[in-house]
C-alpha cells in the first residue's frame, strides 16, 4: 500500500456518496442543472483522487524504476494514458 492510498479512500467515499445521491436526484427529476452541479462534484472528486494516486506512485515506484531508463519510459507511457 502507497502513502497516499489511505487519504484516496475517503474521497473515493465522498465521490460514491455524490453518485448515489445524483442517482436520487434524477429518480426523483431534479432539475438537470442541479444534476450537472452534482455530477461535476463527482468527477471532480474522481479526479483528484486520481491525480493524487499517480504522484504517489510517480514519487514511489518510479523510483524503484530509475536505474533503466528503458523500462522506466516504458511506465511513464503507461501512466500517461491516465492523465
Amino acid at each position: 500500500m502507497h502513502m497516499t492510498h489511505p487519504d484516496i479512500v475517503p474521497r473515493l467515499k465522498r465521490a460514491e456518496g455524490h453518485l448515489r445521491s445524483v442517482v436520487a436526484m434524477i429518480e426523483a427529476g431534479k432539475p438537470c442543472l442541479d444534476v450537472a452541479q452534482q455530477l461535476q462534484a463527482v468527477e471532480a472528486a474522481i479526479a483528484k483522487a486520481k491525480k493524487a494516486l499517480i504522484h504517489d506512485h510517480i514519487e514511489h515506484c518510479l523510483e524503484d524504476e530509475a536505474g533503466d531508463p528503458r523500462t522506466l519510459r516504458e511506465e511513464m507511457r503507461r501512466l500517461a494514458k491516465y492523465l
